[in-house]
């Protein structure tokens, strides 16, 4: 492959990616405001391409998993993200429409202050494997929404997918508007050294903490979705059953493998042989064979490793193991993981230093509220938290005492859903927002424009050389200001 170098140090930036950004940058600078009609209907090309498409991007995420439920693929990556799609031409025209400011008291009333919301230029989307269909089109909903271009580079776990939206995207997107790449041989620093307008990662912290040095050498604004280790608390008042069905559904949906997963439980001394049992019962209905095609595979051999090592190591530091799949034989060849509990976790083990990005579940107990909340505030921010309880006191305990990038109270994961809500993280899980009207914000530039009237009071007033009047006239305004 053809490199040039750029002035990144020890980055040699592919050919294509420069290629793509400048036809890109030329098609912006040619264009730089779409209308609404355009933007609608590169809205509604998205959603066609989803629809018309169906049955190869679900095929194609399916090799790229081994198995991967179609179920879970057509709530996740097709219903969710076609909502929002429709969501955003809802309220596009609401969105663009420039906003009236007040006027400084010093200014004559004739003049006018307005914000006008214009696109940013060409924007880069960096897409993980877990998700991969509606983590490159739920940016792209917001990015089209505000009237941007965008180069999207794939996962090396979605290689399937990631060609087949190569040579799809043409038939809908001309290059210069959109255009997908695969991450043959790790070009992710390559493409985060760009100097996009704006660069939008979703991944691990160590990687993003990556992306964004090489976006800082372009000053190119990043938003940054990580992960974390989000905790899940049931209060004593919460009916442990219930609990249990709606934990356990959020830990196994795509086998664990979701940034805003449950990463690890909390419940009251007294109630965790109820949750146990009722998880068990649950698993044995809901999947009652596990190489089943409801239950996804993990991703690839590496991390298949990585989660039996994490439950070696717990197991060596003293842990108890359950497996939920217990007279279940996984298929290895699928990398099918079984579900597990692991009871008294200690912080010496990897399970609760590391996002585990599986189907293990590590419960904890507590005594009081105070104790949970000390707990968690003295690590990293999570990307959310998940209060289980029908005590709105107890609810505001936690929404008011611990930051996350996101809440949801007696379920999990379903804030993520809401398009009239932001997503992102805080601290380590992330920064930034997108999603509805914020994620149209995020892609746009709010640019605050003046328009002066006829006549000028700075002109006539304020001007030098400053008298003993315009002196007194200044001090006045000042007192009065005060």
């Amino acid at each position: 492959m053809n490199m040039n170098e750029r002035d990144m140090p020890g980055i040699a930036i592919p050919v294509e990616f420069e290629q793509c950004f400048a036809r890109q940058r030329a098609a912006y600078l040619a264009e730089p405001n779409p209308p609404y009609a355009q933007r609608v209907a590169d809205l509604k090309s998205l959603a066609r391409m989803l629809k018309e498409n169906r049955a190869a991007f679900i095929e194609a995420i399916n090799l790229d998993y081994g198995n991967r439920s179609e179920f879970e693929t057509l709530f996740s990556e097709f219903f969710v993200v076609l909502e929002g799609i429709r969501d955003a031409i809802k309220h596009l025209k609401r969105w663009m429409k420039p906003s009236k400011r007040r006027l400084d008291a010093t200014l004559y009333p004739l003049a006018k202050n307005r914000v006008i919301p214009q696109p940013l230029g060409v924007i880069g989307v960096i897409v993980p494997w877990n998700f991969p269909l509606n983590l490159s089109f739920a940016p792209l909903t917001s990015i089209f929404a505000a009237g941007n271009r965008a180069m999207v580079k794939m996962s090396e776990n979605s290689a399937h997918l990631a060609r087949l939206l190569a040579a799809t995207s043409p038939k809908y997107f001309s290059p210069d508007k959109l255009t997908f790449f695969e991450d043959a041989g790790g070009r992710g620093p390559a493409f985060s050294s760009l100097p996009f307008d704006h660069l939008l990662f979703t991944g691990s912290g160590q990687t993003g903490r990556s992306v964004m040095a090489n976006a800082a050498r372009n000053l190119t604004p990043v938003t940054l979705e990580l992960g974390g280790k989000s905790p899940a608390i049931v209060a004593e008042d919460y009916p442990i059953e219930t609990a249990a069905k709606r934990v356990m559904w959020l830990k196994l949906l795509n086998a664990g493998q979701i940034c805003t997963n449950i990463d690890y439980l909390f419940l009251p001394e007294t109630q965790v042989d109820a949750f146990v049992a009722a998880a068990k019962q649950l698993l044995s209905e809901r999947y009652p064979d596990i190489n089943g095609g409801d239950y996804t595979s993990i991703i690839d051999e590496r991390s298949f490793q990585r989660l039996k090592d994490t439950l070696d190591d717990a197991k060596a530091k003293g842990a108890t193991l359950i497996n939920l799949a217990a007279g279940q034989t996984p298929d290895s060849k699928l990398r099918k993981f079984p579900p597990h509990i692991v009871l008294n976790p200690t912080d010496d083990m990897v399970l609760m230093q590391r996002e585990i990005f599986g189907p293990i579940l590590p419960i904890k107990t507590y005594r009081d509220h105070e104790e949970v909340i000390r707990y968690i505030t003295g690590r990293d921010r999570p990307l959310a938290i998940y209060p289980f309880s029908h005590d709105k006191q107890v609810q505001d305990l936690y929404i008011d005492r611990v930051m996350s990038g996101g809440v949801s109270v007696n379920e999990g994961i379903l804030h993520v859903a809401q398009h009239d809500m932001p997503f992102g993280g805080v601290g380590a899980s992330g920064m930034g927002h997108y999603h509805g009207h914020e994620g149209f914000i995020t892609f746009s530039k709010l640019r605050p424009v003046f328009y002066q009237a006829r006549f000028s009071s700075i002109q006539m007033m304020f001007q030098p050389p400053y008298t003993s009047r315009t002196m007194k006239l200044m001090n006045l305004l000042v007192k009065l200001k005060g």
